[in-house]
């Protein structure tokens, strides 16, 4: 995104010189790639996996907080056990 707007930036700098547009737009235009290929080769792919990861933990999370609340309220030990293997599926 930044080297697009550089690219223009360089492009208005030199609008009184047509020889040095086409320089400036190569670099907006190549700048942009780099970003779209950027984001979608690198950026989306963790930015899904670390998505899974804290799915994976606030699941954790809650499984855990059902089981301890439910030994405080003294439930029998195999209906928690039935009641946490829900989480597991």
């Amino acid at each position: 995104f930044i080297g697009a707007v550089m690219g223009l930036i360089h492009v208005m700098g030199n609008l009184a010189d047509p020889s040095q547009l086409g320089s400036g737009i190569a670099v907006a235009f190549v700048a942009t790639i780099y970003g779209v290929a950027m984001a979608n080769l690198i950026l989306l792919p963790v930015a899904n996996k670390l998505k899974g990861i804290a799915h994976r933990q606030s699941r954790y999370r809650e499984m855990l907080l059902e089981g301890l609340l439910s030994i405080a309220e003294g439930e029998n030990p195999r209906s928690i056990e039935l009641k946490l293997q829900g989480f597991m599926e």
